[in-house]
């Protein structure tokens, strides 16, 4: 694998949602000039050979691309060897599909949060196929965490390639404290984004429901390409079962693609993020 570079990362299980996951990737690669790596995770070592051909033939109908993509099977478990091969191949971001709410033992239902809390770069889940050449307007949740920060290093890395206006949208809370600490990381944010020439407009969300349902309503209110979240730190099982903030927005039912973010101590303390 070593002839890859900084690839996108696709989980691949031959299903639906796994092309439309494709489907993005290619739109993605074109804008920010990287390959593809299509991942499949086989449970024993006879699988291979049969899983390397079935994926061969897949590959082989994507000749034109100017961006290649590039065949991966690997005997493994799909909670850790996708994680294994986004360091090994130093992955620019994995786009995965997901049946929202169903399929629970599934890595492309609401178990998707376990592989996606073990990377390093950030996980877009998609639930279809639909997307523009372009991804023009993209959501960032603002609220009181301190994680919010790392955001803003994505939304640099993202602005050069795809020139996309960003949205940043917040909840005005009752309570003093959140209300400061979400005040403070808004103003840490469009500074930044100031500073780095980034477009991007703010929205107070003034509607119905929690912080998630209400970025949700925004971001389908302009069609946006993109939300971008952060997901939750060492994250517990029964946030798996329950429900986790992260997972309503993940299986939105507006089908709106999610970026997931995990926290990094390193992107904090190289951006000079108190």
């Amino acid at each position: 694998m070593s002839e890859i570079n900084k690839p996108i990362i696709v989980p691949w299980d031959f299903s639906e949602k796994a092309e439309f996951a494709l489907q993005h990737a290619i739109v993605y690669s074109k804008l920010m000039d990287v390959d593809i790596a299509l991942v499949h995770i086989v449970k024993k070592e006879s699988e291979i050979e049969e899983a390397i051909q079935k994926i061969n033939e897949k590959v082989a109908t994507f000749k034109g691309l100017k961006n290649k993509i590039h065949p991966v099977v690997r005997e493994g478990s799909i909670f850790t060897s996708i994680t294994e091969i986004i360091e090994e191949l130093d992955a620019t971001l994995a786009i995965m599909g997901t049946h929202g709410m169903k399929g629970m033992q599934k890595i492309t239902g609401s178990w998707a949060l376990k592989v996606i809390t073990g990377s390093k770069c950030p996980f877009i889940v998609v639930q279809d196929g639909t997307l523009n050449s372009g991804i023009n307007d993209i959501v960032l949740p603002v609220d009181f965490k301190i994680e919010n920060k790392e955001k803003l290093v994505w939304t640099n890395f993202l602005s050069q390639y795809l020139k996309s206006k960003f949205h940043l949208c917040y909840l005005d809370s009752n309570d003093l404290i959140v209300k400061k600490r979400t005040k403070a990381n808004m103003a840490v944010a469009t500074k930044y984004m100031s500073e780095k020439g980034i477009d991007y407009e703010i929205k107070k969300l003034d509607g119905k429901g929690d912080i998630s349902q209400q970025t949700l309503d925004f971001a389908k209110e302009i069609n946006s390409s993109l939300v971008m979240i952060m997901t939750t730190k060492n994250i517990r099982f029964q946030d798996y079962m329950l429900g986790a903030d992260e997972q309503k927005i993940i299986a939105n039912e507006y089908k709106l693609p999610v970026m997931c973010i995990n926290p990094r101590e390193d992107l904090r303390k190289l951006s000079g993020f108190a």
